[in-house]
């Protein structure tokens, strides 16, 4: 039924293609005015109902204390090597001026005066945090309502009101704070530039035609101009993360340019047997777009279930990514065939394929002869029968165990291992390049206050009319060794909520922080309450994300064993079998830890960081584990479908397994390779953006993608199934009777059995089940 209704779509579309692709360039401009005119701007909000940071946040927004809303600081140390703001001399006046024009902008509720603070006395503000010891570093902390009533204009006039005093004032100016993180422009403008040029290089070594190449670029171009700006009009509704226009541009280049890889390819294998282009096109979408719905769909139903970890911005984050692959997905199937419709019959000209990899043998120049002539049916280049070499690099890996299959196994289990040292948190200013002014804030605020004071916790307590437990709370805080100082106290007259920033001896992404968090939450403040009603919380920053982080590391279990039985229960149906989806599971499971441990070796112990710009250790960002699993079972659910059908298919002709493996590996290997190449290619070029959470995106999908596709697909999916045997396809006669058939087919490279039977004018091949 599938088959049916994408073969009618896409020869519709191969038809008439100048309609499809007027109602596409019709659906990205009203998406372009759309997020033009009813967009938001995307932000950042670290929080999540139950957690004791979003109960402190709700407590200080009852007080009204105003700390409940958006801060900046400015941080300013005098140009004159020789100077302190201790003086009376320009260096004091100049921060008094930078103060109170600070305090002039729009929507600021009012800024720290450490100026005045001198006026009083130094001692006074150096105890109050505004002035260093040494009397170096001066902070205007500048406080702004809650983040929904703000914009990047905020950002935007604080940031000129900078530039402009640079040049009058006799200061270095330094920016930062939650301002910076909510609404600054985390780029990938330039990534996305670069992936686009790498992904043509390779699909030009891959077609050897400038037209071929040209189509998926264009495709994937299209769709992600709608997605973004769906995106954007997304924003406009709900808190869209700043990470996902980034983390959808990433993916959607990846799988959009693939899916468009694996209809072109069939597309040209049906130019060389003499059809028509526009039945061509049809065909193509009827049997490679078959594998094209499924994978993408299984990447949306993955990354929605998101939702499990109960943090909204993760689960918004999610539906925003998975709306940009919706979008591939269906203009894969509408305005792809619209662009090979018109392409004409140009692209059945059989181009050269380049040397896009190796895989120890394999991967030579190769050159398809016969136009003219259908070949085996699955080769995905235009007339070209599977490479001798590919067969050649495979035919050893279906015999027993030999030493590679068993080395790659280890080697990946070896990879996996730094796992074990895994540490989630969020990479604070201190891990982005110098060039930024976050960084050289933070690393001044450090330098004259300490590094906790880049990291400060506010404690929110509701003393339910106990008189004495205010006092209590700050002394037993104040004694504790993680914490460096206590700022004033503030009571609210009206609510009596007393509201604490304590600032920690350790920096915001240090463990010794998260520590001292658990500490007080689960020994210092109980102490100091005792049995009574009074009540308080640990809030900020620093423990909201620490609090994100310990709540999203509890959920991956639970995700993972959904995502998990979802996808054995579609391989189960796809191919009729109990093992080969089982050895699937374990074998992405392997592909998806060796990820994970290489992520942790390159950012937490810093091996190679260099090469992708990374200048300080960071834990992994605390939500990225569960984003890159989600995604990534979903996208290694692509390759596997593609390489078993075509598995599947032999097997059902020949009878012969090991024939089977040979066969379905070296003729789905080289396209598996390119797709593969063209995904890391993307994935890596995010790899070198500046912001370290975009770097541990594009390094572990790379990283996955690449072994997945490697090591996974060409030497441990045919040693297994080597091993397995005829076993490889069992599947109890009473489970087949119960289970409906499923979403794959048995063809999928080669073709389905509806349109195998109207192709060929004969009947559908049988299935396993049935002989």
């Amino acid at each position: 039924m599938l088959s049916k209704a994408l073969l009618r779509l896409g020869a519709g579309a191969a038809r008439h293609p100048w309609r499809v692709i007027a109602a596409w360039l019709v659906a990205a401009t009203l998406a372009v005015l759309a997020a033009v005119a009813f967009g938001g701007r995307n932000a950042d909000s670290m929080t999540a109902p139950g957690l004791d940071s979003q109960r402190a946040a709700e407590l200080i927004e009852r007080a009204g204390t105003g700390q409940e809303g958006m801060t900046a600081q400015v941080v300013v140390t005098p140009l004159d090597g020789a100077a302190t703001f201790f003086g009376h001399g320009g260096a004091r006046t100049a921060l008094a001026r930078l103060q109170t024009e600070v305090d002039g902008l729009p929507h600021v509720l009012g800024t720290s005066d450490p100026a005045g603070a001198l006026d009083a006395g130094g001692d006074a503000a150096v105890r109050g945090g505004l002035v260093s010891a040494d009397g170096r570093v001066a902070v205007v902390r500048v406080q702004y309502p809650d983040q929904n009533r703000l914009s990047a204009e905020d950002l935007d006039a604080l940031v000129d009101l900078g530039d402009r005093l640079r040049a009058e004032l006799p200061l270095r100016i330094e920016m930062g704070g939650g301002l910076f993180y909510a609404f600054s422009d985390p780029g990938g403008g330039t990534s996305e530039l670069i992936g686009l040029l790498a992904a043509a290089t390779i699909l030009f070594l891959a077609f050897g035609s400038l037209v071929a190449a040209a189509l998926p670029i264009g495709m994937a171009v299209f769709g992600l101009t709608v997605g973004v700006a769906t995106m954007t009009v997304l924003a406009g509704v709900t808190d869209v993360p700043t990470f996902a226009p980034i983390l959808g541009s990433m993916v959607g280049l990846g799988v959009g340019i693939d899916y468009a890889l694996f209809v072109l390819a069939r597309h040209r294998e049906y130019l060389a047997g003499g059809l028509d282009p526009r039945e061509a096109a049809g065909r193509a979408v009827a049997t490679a777009g078959r594998p094209v719905v499924f994978a993408g769909g299984t990447v949306v139903v993955s990354i929605l279930g998101l939702a499990v970890a109960n943090v909204p911005f993760m689960t918004v984050g999610g539906l925003a990514v998975s709306i940009v692959v919706l979008i591939m997905v269906v203009a894969s199937v509408t305005l792809l065939p619209a662009f090979l419709g018109a392409a004409g019959p140009r692209l059945g000209r059989a181009g050269r394929i380049g040397r896009i990899g190796r895989i120890g043998r394999i991967g030579r120049t190769l050159q398809a002869r016969n136009p003219g002539r259908l070949t085996r049916r699955g080769d995905p280049a235009a007339g070209a029968a599977p490479a001798p070499r590919w067969r050649g690099g495979v035919r050893p890996l279906s015999r027993p165990p030999v030493p590679l299959p068993v080395g790659a196994a280890g080697l990946l289990l070896t990879a996996t291992l730094p796992v074990l040292g895994l540490r989630v948190g969020l990479p604070d200013d201190g891990s982005l390049p110098h060039s930024r002014t976050e960084r050289r804030a933070y690393d001044l605020v450090a330098e004259g206050f300490g590094p906790g004071t880049n990291g400060p916790l506010v404690i929110a307590a509701d003393p339910a009319g106990d008189p004495g437990v205010v006092d209590r709370i700050v002394g037993a805080v104040t004694a504790d060794p993680g914490i460096a100082s206590v700022a004033p106290t503030h009571i609210d007259r009206a609510t009596g909520i007393a509201t604490l920033v304590v600032f920690p001896t350790t920096s915001p992404q240090d463990k010794a922080t998260a520590d001292t968090i658990a500490r007080l939450r689960a020994d210092v403040l109980p102490t100091a309450i005792g049995p009574g009603p009074a009540r308080a919380h640990v809030g900020g920053a620093a423990a909201s994300l620490s609090d994100v982080g310990r709540r999203t590391s509890q959920r991956l279990p639970v995700l993972v064993a959904a995502v998990l039985a979802m996808s054995f229960l579609l391989l189960m149906l796809g191919f009729r079998s109990i093992l080969v989806p089982l050895k699937a599971v374990l074998l992405n499971l392997l592909s998806i830890g060796a990820a994970y441990g290489i992520m942790v070796a390159v950012f937490q112990w810093g091996w190679a960081g260099a090469l992708i710009g990374l200048e300080a250790t960071v834990p992994i960002v605390s939500f990225i584990p569960m984003f890159l699993f989600a995604i990534l079972f979903g996208l290694s659910m692509d390759y596997e479908v593609f390489l078993l059908s075509r598995v599947r298919e032999e097997y059902q002709r020949t009878g012969d397994n090991r024939t089977a493996i040979v066969e379905g590996v070296s003729g789905t290997a080289r396209i598996i390779t390119s797709a593969a190449l063209i995904m890391v290619a993307v994935f890596l070029s995010f790899a070198i953006a500046n912001d370290p959470s975009t770097k541990m995106f594009g390094l572990g999908l790379a990283t996955a993608i690449f072994i997945d596709a490697t090591v996974v697909r060409m030497v441990l999916v045919p040693a297994t199934m080597t091993l397995l045997g005829r076993a490889n396809w069992w599947l109890p006669k009473w489970l087949d009777r119960m289970l409906p058939r499923g979403p794959v087919g048995t063809d999928e490279t080669g073709g389905t059995e509806d349109t195998d039977a109207e192709s060929t004018g004969g009947a559908p091949r049988p299935r396993l089940a049935d002989r």
